[in-house]
């Protein structure tokens, strides 16, 4: 390229046009002086916000804490005092289920009532008795027999065990049995009623008193939070102090959550209720478990939100609250800490580099014009270098420049000038051999290969007479003699390569004639282990062409397929119209034929396999254009060869495929 503004450098060396045009580049030190304060700077603000965020956490899980703590200590008071007074109600109402079964013990004994009678009336009494929601009154002996129940009368329940894993039913038998006459005593137990519905353990009081007559354990019992006066204001409490937690952020969207030592979320913005002890980060380290571990740190870990286009750090500061076993988190994404910092970053990089930028921006421009004056000629140069090294030697680098650059366009294009006339003049030498070599070696094939064939011929036409057409081996014979006669064609076309043969058409049924092709050479050795699958149009129309030529063509492509899959494989026969031409495809997933060997493919006496003569595709692609038609080689090594041979429809397609030739 040509600069008209900058022709002062058409005249310089390249040293010349370096100094002028790089020289304002030694401005960069006063950029990078800039940009050393300015990291600094920001390395600075980030320290410090980082501590501010990390304090922030850590203040707000106290914080967390407190709240808390104030809630458990006020409701934990009131519990308390309101223990005691359902401990006195249920004594009182066990004295008074005593009272029944003592009346009904008495009746007995006077002879009012039998024993069986008096007890029935007593279960029938203390069935009545309840406390709170769901607390009733129930008799057990010291054998463990439920002798009066609600719902589970009959049953032993000697080896119950509470949550805890404590056997709490051979405690309230022993201290019964062991007891003073007359006392009652009372026991505290956590117990999950699953009838209820229940998916946490409650705790459940009860008051007992022993009547050793019947041996008899009467029980009065319910649980403590149906006998509160003020449960509802105490869950309204609970879940207000829960409101305020969730409502609280952190950052842009950071939150606080509580969770149990097992995993299960007690207070959460989004997921209440659920057990996350499995939870994962991106790394599979199971963040949650180790939390649960540890009661208090600070945890980093790698996490992505439905909707995140990718994954964010998230810092977490967690602390264990003793009093309900709970773990308190305050977490955050480390890149909404460093918001401020990134704000600050910028403001120092605008108020640091303004003068830099603006003398960095000129030198940015004059770099990019010494870049383009320098190395466009170059590129231009290794554009046409490489046309050379394709063949193409009508290439010609522009000679724009007086410096070093414009002599080594010219002396290159001397030389390729030179090269091409060599070229042209070792190809013509070479053809002209080759054609010597051809008209010697036909005349030996004719020679010795005319007269076996002849034979050949002969005793097939003598088989052939002497056997009826319905004879099972007929067709074999007649195959022999056509093959036989075509292998005399191609001598004779061998003969004629040098004088260009002309094909003899003949309406042909391309479909019919590619599938004697097909199934003749399946049985080639070379043809063993390859499957060859038919993809024909239906509807092709019938074409004039030179059957045994076009024979000769497709035989030759088909095992030129079998010998580049000896591992296996398989080839694909495909027709297809286009137009006005007729497309015949041997696709396969072969060997490939490398780059440097496709422009040669198709020339004489060129071959790749070592028994090979090169002059099958040389002759395939003669008779091809013979027909004005054109064949055509795509091929990836690795991959396979696609060959597609083109065909024209009509004599039309022939003259205007001939006239297309000669312009071109």
């Amino acid at each position: 390229m040509k600069f008209k503004h900058f022709k002062f450098t058409n005249n310089l060396k390249l040293r010349g046009k370096i100094i002028s045009l790089v020289l304002p580049l030694v401005i960069l030190p006063i950029i990078m002086i800039g940009g050393v304060i300015g990291i600094l700077a920001t390395e600075q603000a980030y320290r410090g916000i980082t501590q501010t965020s990390e304090d922030d956490l850590d203040h707000i899980a106290k914080f967390t804490i407190d709240l808390l703590d104030s809630h458990y200590q006020l409701f934990q008071v009131y519990k308390q005092e309101r223990q005691q007074v359902i401990r006195k109600e249920l004594i009182k109402l066990t004295e008074l289920a005593y009272n029944l079964v003592e009346t009904q013990h008495y009746q007995h004994r006077k002879g009012a009532v039998s024993l069986q009678t008096a007890q029935a009336m007593a279960r029938k009494s203390l069935k009545q008795v309840s406390f709170g929601e769901h607390g009733y009154t129930y008799v057990l002996n010291s054998s463990g027999d439920l002798l009066v129940h609600v719902t589970r009368e009959g049953d032993n329940v000697f080896d119950e065990r509470d949550e805890d894993g404590r056997y709490f039913i051979r405690a309230i038998i022993e201290t019964a049995v062991k007891s003073p006459t007359g006392q009652v005593l009372h026991s505290i137990y956590p117990w999950r009623n699953e009838a209820l519905g229940d998916r946490f353990p409650r705790k459940k009081i009860v008051a007992y008193r022993y009547f050793p007559e019947w041996d008899w354990i009467i029980v009065t019992g319910g649980y403590i939070e149906e006998t509160y006066e003020y449960e509802e204001f105490e869950k309204q409490s609970m879940a207000d102090l829960k409101l305020k937690i969730k409502s609280k952020r952190v950052g842009q969207t950071g939150y606080i959550y509580c969770m149990n030592r097992q995993g299960t979320l007690t207070i959460h913005p989004d997921a209440e209720g659920q057990n996350v002890a499995d939870s994962q980060d991106l790394v599979g380290r199971y963040f949650i478990r180790e939390m649960s571990q540890k009661k208090n740190g600070w945890i980093h870990y790698p996490w992505k939100n439905v909707g995140d286009a990718k994954p964010r750090m998230k810092i977490v500061r967690y602390r264990y609250y003793k009093p309900w076993d709970w773990i308190i988190a305050v977490g955050s994404y480390e890149d909404e800490f460093f918001h401020e910092a990134n704000v600050i970053k910028w403001r120092i990089i605008a108020s640091m580099l303004i003068l830099p930028l603006f003398v960095g921006t000129m030198a940015v421009v004059l770099l990019v014009i010494a870049s383009r004056i320098l190395t466009e000629p170059i590129q231009n140069m290794i554009t046409v270098i490489r046309q050379v090294m394709k063949g193409r030697l009508d290439q010609r680098m522009p000679v724009e420049s007086n410096d070093e650059l414009g002599e080594l366009a010219i002396a290159f294009n001397k030389m390729t000038s030179m090269l091409q006339r060599n070229h042209e003049m070792e190809a013509s030498l070479a053809q002209q051999g080759k054609m010597a070599s051809l008209g010697i070696l036909s005349s030996g094939v004719a020679h010795e290969i005319n007269n076996p064939l002849g034979v050949i011929l002969g005793y097939a036409s003598y088989l052939e007479g002497k056997m009826s057409p319905n004879d099972p081996y007929f067709n074999f014979i007649h195959e022999i003699k056509r093959e036989s006669k075509r292998c005399k064609k191609i001598v004779q076309d061998l003969l004629s390569y040098a004088r260009t043969p002309k094909p003899t058409l003949a309406e042909t049924d391309i479909h019919e004639l590619l599938h004697q092709i097909i199934d003749f050479a399946a049985n080639h050795t070379d043809m063993h282990h390859v499957s060859v699958l038919k993809e024909f149009t239906p509807e092709l129309p019938c074409i004039q062409v030179d059957g045994d030529q076009l024979r000769q063509v497709a035989i030759n492509l088909i095992l030129n397929a079998g010998a580049a899959m000896q591992e296996g494989g398989q080839l694909v026969v495909r027709t297809t119209l286009d137009e006005s031409y007729v497309n015949i495809i041997f696709a396969d997933n072969g060997a490939g034929i490398p780059e440097e060997n496709l422009e040669k493919i198709f020339e004489p006496f060129f071959t790749t396999r070592p028994l090979g003569t090169g002059l099958g595709l040389a002759i395939t692609k003669q008779i091809i254009e013979q027909h004005q038609g054109q064949i055509t080689l795509d091929s990836t090594v690795g991959e396979g060869t696609t060959i597609t041979v083109r065909l024209p429809v009509t004599r039309e397609a022939y003259f205007n495929g001939f006239e297309a030739d000669t312009a071109g």
